[in-house]
């Protein structure tokens, strides 16, 4: 037992026998700990994307990072709509003013023209829709928009409605 004792002694004098670093060296934890600060503090600059709507049921979902919309039906006008079988889309590079058409849909029940929510230029189309209009009736409001446009107006987008303020108006239009 006296060696055991007498190991364990000399193995608190003795010195360490952790790895030594230069003190300018980055440990590895140390790298993460700092990505990961990095990570939170750019992502705490980091605007939401948010939805407005408009009384004639588009909405148009805006990053006002990259200034750019995404701009489709709602899901009330969908299913207002019906089954959707044709889209016309606005071609890209057009330059529009807010409530300029920009578009139709046309279903088995209707046709109504597609309004733009915002001024801007139109970047690109759901070209998805071309082939399969249905897209609108299957999730309006995702993978069924209709167009992306780049704002040349942003204080435009402040003035639509809110989600709550669209649900009020669509509770009293039904």
């Amino acid at each position: 037992m006296a060696t055991a004792r007498t190991f364990a002694r000399s193995l608190l004098r003795a010195p360490s026998l952790a790895l030594s670093y230069p003190s300018s060296a980055v440990l590895p934890t140390q790298r993460r700990a700092a990505a990961a600060s990095s990570f939170l503090h750019t992502s705490s600059f980091r605007q939401a994307v948010s939805t407005r709507y408009t009384k004639e049921h588009e909405w148009v979902q805006f990053d006002d990072q990259s200034n750019i919309g995404k701009i489709g039906i709602t899901e009330y006008a969908q299913k207002s709509l019906g089954d959707v079988v044709y889209v016309e889309l606005p071609a890209t590079g057009t330059d529009v003013g807010q409530g300029d058409q920009i578009g139709a849909v046309e279903s088995v029940k209707a046709a109504s023209d597609i309004y733009a929510p915002v001024s801007g230029q139109i970047e690109a189309v759901n070209e998805a829709l071309s082939d399969e209009p249905g897209l609108v009736n299957k999730n309006p409001e995702e993978i069924g928009y209709l167009c992306t446009i780049r704002l040349s107006n942003p204080g435009e987008f402040d003035t639509l409605l809110s989600k709550e303020a669209y649900t009020a108006f669509t509770e009293e239009e039904s």
